[in-house]
C-alpha cells in the first residue's frame, strides 16, 4: 500500500508540475540553450540570406567583448547603476515603509497608492514628464536651483550627471514596489517585540536595530535581490531619455546588447554579451541567497 500510495503521489505530482515545467523548458530553458549555441556562432544579418555561411567560432565572439572599450564602460555604467540604484531604493522604500507603519500616520492606503503608481505607469509618460523636469533652460530642478542662486546643469546632456539623473528617475519609478513588500514585512513583525523592548528602556534607534533590522533581515536581502536583478537589465530609460549618450555616460549592458543585436545585427555577438551579463546576475544571486541562508540560522 505504502508502494501504491507513494506511486499515486508521484503520478500527481507529475500532472500538477507538468505543465509548470513544460512551460518553462519550452520558453526559457531551450532559448537560452539556443542563445548560447547562437554566442558561438558569427550569425549577422549575411546569415539570414546564406545560412551554409554560419561558422562556429568558439569563443572568438567572448574575446571580442574582453577588448572592447565599449564593453568594459557598459559594464562600468550597469554596476554603478545597480549599486547607487540599489542602495537609494532600498533605503527609501525602508525608510518609507517604517514612516507609514506608524500609528500617527493617516491615509495609509491613499499614501501606499500614490507611492505605487509610478510602477505601474508607462515608462514613456514617465520619461516626458522627468524630461521637462530636466531640462536644461526650462526645467522644475534648475528653475529651483536659479532660486537658490546656483547656476543651472544640463543633467542629461553632461556626461557627469546624465547616468545620476537617469538612476535618479528609475528610483523614483522603481522605489514604490519594494515599499509594499517592506510594509508587509513590517505588519508581520510581533508587537510584543518592540513591547518588551520599550520595557527594557529601548530607544527607537535601539528598537529598529535590534528588533525591526534582524526581522527584516531577510526581507531586505530577497528585495536586494529582485531590486539588483532588475537594475543589471535596465534599458528603457537611457534608450528612451538620453539613448546611451551623451558620449556613452549612460550606456547599459542591455542597451549595447539591443544596439549589437537589431541595430547592427551581430547575433552572436549580442548573445555572448547576454551571457556574460547572464553569468554576472547569477554570481550576485549567489552571493546574496547565500547571505540570507546565513542570516536564518
Amino acid at each position: 500500500m505504502k508502494g501504491g500510495g507513494l506511486s499515486i503521489e508521484l503520478r500527481a505530482a507529475g500532472w500538477f508540475l507538468g505543465p509548470a515545467l513544460s512551460v518553462i523548458l519550452m520558453f526559457q530553458l531551450i532559448p537560452a540553450g539556443a542563445a548560447f549555441l547562437l554566442s558561438l556562432t558569427d550569425f549577422d544579418l549575411y546569415t539570414f540570406a546564406a545560412p551554409d555561411t554560419l561558422r562556429i567560432v568558439g569563443l572568438h565572439n567572448y574575446q571580442l567583448l574582453l577588448q572592447d572599450g565599449r564593453f568594459w564602460l557598459a559594464l562600468r555604467n550597469t554596476l554603478y547603476f545597480v549599486g547607487l540604484g540599489g542602495i537609494l531604493t532600498l533605503g527609501l522604500s525602508l525608510g518609507t515603509a517604517l514612516w507609514l507603519n506608524q500609528r500617527f500616520v493617516r491615509f495609509r492606503a491613499l499614501l501606499r497608492t500614490v507611492y505605487f503608481a509610478p510602477v505601474v505607469t508607462t515608462l514613456v509618460a514617465v520619461a516626458i514628464v522627468w524630461r521637462y523636469i530636466y531640462h536644461a533652460r526650462y526645467g522644475l530642478l534648475n528653475q529651483g536651483l536659479q532660486l537658490l542662486g546656483l547656476e543651472p546643469v544640463d543633467w542629461l546632456g553632461d556626461p557627469r550627471w546624465a547616468l545620476p539623473s537617469l538612476v535618479l528617475m528609475a528610483v523614483w519609478k522603481n522605489y514604490g514596489y519594494s515599499l509594499l513588500i517592506f510594509m508587509a514585512a513590517l505588519q508581520a513583525v510581533p508587537e510584543e517585540l518592540y513591547d518588551a523592548a520599550r520595557i527594557d528602556g529601548a530607544g527607537c534607534w535601539q528598537q529598529f536595530r535590534h528588533v525591526t533590522l534582524p526581522a527584516l533581515r531577510p526581507v531586505i536581502l530577497l528585495t536586494g535581490l529582485i531590486t539588483a536583478n532588475g537594475y543589471f537589465q535596465v534599458f528603457a530609460e537611457p534608450y528612451v531619455m538620453t539613448g546611451g549618450g551623451p558620449l556613452d555616460a549612460t550606456l547599459t549592458m542591455v542597451l549595447l546588447l539591443y544596439e549589437q543585436g537589431f541595430r547592427w545585427w551581430r547575433l552572436g555577438y549580442a548573445a555572448a554579451l547576454a551571457f556574460v551579463l547572464f553569468v554576472l546576475m547569477l554570481l550576485l544571486s549567489v552571493v546574496l541567497l547565500r547571505l540570507q541562508r546565513e542570516s536564518q540560522r
